[in-house]
């Protein structure tokens, strides 16, 4: 059994190696689409941390994603050095972070801005938490569409530009490497930097998962009034659970703007935490493979059906919108796929499993005592104090 798992996992490592380089012989428009598929990827692993694992509907999950972008948007082009002479004499060739600085901090602002949004929700549950989630989403786009006056800090809704690439070890990330027998484009160098962020998320998840921390969250989402009487601090819980998948949003935050290059307030609107949400929910919920599944999914389908819409389009003398049609098709695939799988793709088994005779605890000594003579549980004799 367990040589099987190795040669599972090797067989996948080897193949998730040589994937860029096969999309790449196609075109690096289909390494683009993988890029941003792992990206997605790390924006559901951290949402379902809230969602799936401490059972809180979060929909404005989005803004930690746009505080790590426009954070290291800040850090790393020249729009703060630009408006604030005091910076620039401070940093007179440009503010120019590092990958080692801007990942942590990416990690704990995101972090510290999902205990804010934590900590006057946590007595809020269901439609109302998903609600004030929402509304703080939208704050945070509107805030930084506006924060260009009076003093100019994000350039409002003209975005942020010039951006630097990641750069470590002495490799820019930005530029085309030849190896000799291959050329690596930056699309396939920033792959592998987003496998390797996935991988490490992964992991982190599979061992929260199964931590005392992940069953109390598991706990909680279950039942949260029954957790409590347990014994369980769910305040502190919902604050962890808040504060941990927003710096998996952070980090996702940084990475899409060193990819892109270019942030602006239009990429962080609320379609996008609802198609994480959706993509938590498709793969299934609370359980790390599905996950995957299911960003990879929502991910990669809408770039694909570009190939198919445009056909389509023709097929139709040009009367229906390309654009129109591909969403209309994404709608009937995820339609048809919650149909025929109300669980997700690939459901966890233990979350939302039916107990049935076959799973219930025999007594041990069922089988050697007649039905009247099995001792039943006694439960302790508590004196009422009057």
């Amino acid at each position: 059994m367990k040589i099987n798992k190795l040669l599972t996992f090797v067989v996948a490592a080897v193949a998730l190696a040589i994937l860029p380089l096969v999309a790449q012989q196609f075109g690096n428009a289909w390494v683009r689409i993988v890029d941003i598929a792992l990206l997605y990827v790390l924006l559901a692993l951290g949402l379902n941390i809230v969602v799936g694992y401490a059972g809180l509907l979060d929909l404005g999950y989005v803004a930690f994603y746009a505080v790590g972008a426009y954070m290291f948007g800040l850090l790393a082009s020249p729009q703060l050095t630009d408006t604030f002479p005091a910076i620039k004499a401070m940093f007179p060739r440009g503010m120019h972070a590092p990958i080692w600085v801007v990942i942590p901090l990416g990690a704990a602002v995101a972090g510290t801005f999902g205990v804010l949004l934590g900590a006057p929700t946590l007595k809020l549950r269901g439609d109302y938490l998903a609600i004030v989630t929402l509304g703080f989403g939208e704050i945070i786009r509107i805030f930084l569409n506006n924060l260009d006056a009076p003093v100019n800090v994000t350039n409002g809704p003209k975005g942020i530009t010039a951006i630097d690439s990641i750069k470590f070890f002495g490799l820019n990330l930005g530029k085309t490497i030849d190896l000799g027998f291959i050329a690596l484009p930056s699309v396939s160098l920033y792959y592998y930097l987003f496998l390797a962020l996935v991988v490490a998320s992964v992991l982190i998840c599979y061992r929260l998962e199964r931590s005392r921390i992940g069953r109390a969250w598991m706990a909680i989402r279950e039942d949260e009034t029954a957790a409590k009487a347990m014994g369980i601090n769910t305040r502190n819980l919902k604050l962890l659970a808040f504060g941990m998948g927003a710096t998996f949003g952070g980090v996702s935050g940084v990475m899409f703007a060193t990819f892109q290059g270019f942030i602006s307030p239009e990429s962080f609107s609320l379609q996008e935490s609802i198609m994480i949400v959706a993509m938590v929910v498709l793969g299934g919920i609370g359980h790390l493979p599905g996950v995957i599944l299911g960003a990879v999914l929502l991910a990669a389908l809408p770039e694909v059906l570009r190939y198919v819409a445009g056909p389509l389009q023709e097929m139709s003398g040009g009367r229906l919108d390309a654009s129109i049609l591909r969403q209309l098709l994404i709608a009937l695939a995820m339609i048809g796929i919650m149909l025929a799988r109300p669980r997700g793709l690939w459901p966890s088994r233990e979350h939302g499993h039916d107990v049935t005779p076959d799973t219930l605890p025999v007594h041990p000594h069922a089988n050697l005592l007649p039905a009247e003579q099995i001792p039943l549980p006694v439960s302790p004799i508590v004196p009422t104090v009057k």
